[in-house]
């Protein structure tokens, strides 16, 4: 893909649109990993509910961490947005 003198910058909504969700993505897949690494996508044995949850689990998981990150999550997906303006506005 050839980038052409036509192309504009990121400043746009529909860029900046699009940065903001990306960047909200790249948290939740690191929170993601993160709990995973914690442990939180094992099954409980309280619940019981055997193959089926542990099915399910990552699903569950993938959920928590995007609300948590279009809440605001640890600040990740700002300081990412950020970076990205800067870089795409300095070409």
């Amino acid at each position: 893909m050839e980038v052409s003198s036509t192309t504009p910058l990121v400043r746009s909504d529909s860029a900046s649109a699009r940065l903001k969700a990306a960047s909200v993505e790249l948290e939740a897949t690191f929170l993601a990993e993160m709990l995973k690494a914690a442990g939180m996508d094992k099954t409980r044995q309280s619940f019981g509910g055997g193959a089926g949850e542990d099915q399910f689990a990552s699903f569950l998981v993938q959920q928590q961490v995007r609300q948590m990150a279009q809440a605001g999550g640890i600040g990740l997906s700002e300081m990412l947005f950020n970076a990205m303006m800067e870089k795409a506005n300095a070409k």
